[in-house]
């Protein structure tokens, strides 16, 4: 890993850069796929899955045989582990639920917010090397919960033209209603157009690679809405000598191993942390069987030192991480001063695993600096929030004679009129 000691704030934006390519190396594939599945639907779906995943799909929708093939596949062990996992995603999700704010502005005049969940909504599962059946409860549970009426799942087949088992599994079991053997850029444009087999869905949610992260971005250009900028995985530790050294190393190889474009940073106000943490990474990583993927990630990581925790905070708040885990003896000082990042794991006992299964907390997280601007998925992902108002006879004349003076200020007669037209009415006693 590279070693950084007391690097200047001038320097902040380079050392911290990610290491992914520019929307402009991959944006004209993109475009052009998006083209194909636009004009020839499931004929251009068929066709990327073949070029891209290597195999032919005769049919793009998983049977209700294939589930339960797939249910039985499953062990219990995992399948208990899926549902202790779910049962914690409901009940933190299902607790943010709000209840409709109403309020009277004035005398006559009532106001009122009401969430009605997204009607038809899409989930992109990475399969792959790493089949992310966790993911499916981090979007489809709260989906549910939020009163979605179409959930279309999406994810890459295997060479044998299977989705994993586990991936189906945990779909059937959170109320995923169709489920499609298709990946990457042909999946995402598939459902922001629609083809013979795969809904058009209103909003698309879920990770993807840099290719699936551009596919998304460039899907909101057809009127589909999306989660938020999700790209490869990154994490931020913020350590010092209260740490445990070997727990550190195991949270950044956590991340790396999600692929060779991820990034993991220690920053630590302890030299000696950094060197103990440097050498548990090299342990650990000959035990991983993702060796290969993590040392790749490993190469574009960072050990940072900084002289205190006003210096490592500042610089936390500039990287804006994905994953940010605080285990120091000022813990409260990071959690009172973090202003951006995803989601936040404090303590030795909490890794950033837990969040990425079993604690409750959503999974789904802004990447590349986005957790500047962008909130994780939460049940909110899954509403839009409506306005309602209705005004009586004595409410109008509460607020009418503002509405007309404005109206007439931005030379909008026909806004006055349907003010005044109203006033004239109960005068007259109509």
């Amino acid at each position: 890993m590279n070693k950084i000691y007391n690097p200047t704030p001038e320097t902040w934006s380079e050392i911290l850069e990610r290491p992914t390519k520019t929307v402009d190396d991959i944006e004209l594939t993109v475009k052009e796929i998006f083209k194909e599945v636009q004009k020839k639907g499931d004929e251009a779906v068929a066709k990327y899955t073949s070029l891209f995943d290597g195999v032919a799909i005769d049919k793009l929708e998983v049977t209700k045989a294939e589930i339960e093939t797939a249910v039985a596949a499953v062990s219990t062990e995992l399948k208990e582990a899926i549902q202790l996992a779910k049962n914690n995603i409901e009940k933190f999700h299902a607790a943010q639920k709000t209840a409709r704010v109403a309020v009277e502005t004035v005398a006559g005049v009532e106001c009122w917010q009401e969430k009605r969940p997204i009607q038809k909504i899409g989930l992109y599962i990475p399969g792959g090397t790493a089949p992310l059946f966790s993911t499916v409860l981090m979007l489809a549970v709260p989906a549910n919960i939020a009163g979605c009426k179409e959930i279309v799942l999406c994810s890459p087949p295997d060479k044998k033209g299977n989705i994993n088992p586990a991936i189906l599994y945990a779909a059937n079991l959170c109320g995923v209603t169709k489920i499609l053997k298709v990946g990457g850029i042909q999946a995402i444009a598939a459902m922001t157009f629609g083809t013979e087999t795969i809904p058009k869905v209103y909003k698309i949610f879920g990770p993807g690679n840099q290719f699936v992260t551009v596919a998304k971005q460039l899907a909101t250009q057809f009127g589909v809405a999306i989660d938020m900028p999700a790209g490869p995985s990154e994490l931020l530790v913020v350590a010092d000598d209260s740490a445990v050294p070997s727990f550190v190393a195991s949270d950044l190889l956590s991340q790396a191993e999600h692929g060779t474009d991820s990034q993991v940073i220690l920053v630590s106000t302890s030299k000696k942390l950094i060197d103990a943490v440097e050498e548990e990474i090299q342990i650990q990583l000959e035990a991983l069987p993702r060796k290969e993927i993590a040392e790749k990630a490993i190469a574009n990581s960072k050990l940072i030192f900084v002289e205190n925790n006003q210096i490592a905070l500042d610089l936390i708040n500039e990287y804006g991480p994905e994953h940010f885990i605080v285990c120091t003896s000022s813990d409260d000082f990071y959690i009172d001063g973090i202003e951006n990042a995803g989601s936040i794991f404090i303590g030795n006992y909490t890794p950033e695993s837990a969040g990425d299964y079993a604690s409750g907390t959503n999974h789904t997280l802004p990447t590349n600096g986005y957790a500047k601007n962008y909130s994780g998925v939460n049940l909110d992902s899954f509403t839009k929030s409506m306005t309602f108002q209705k005004i009586s006879e004595v409410g109008i004349k509460n607020i009418g004679k503002a509405i007309e003076v404005m109206a007439e200020a931005e030379g909008l007669q026909a806004h006055k009129n349907a003010v005044t037209l109203r006033l004239k009415a109960i005068k007259d006693g109509k």
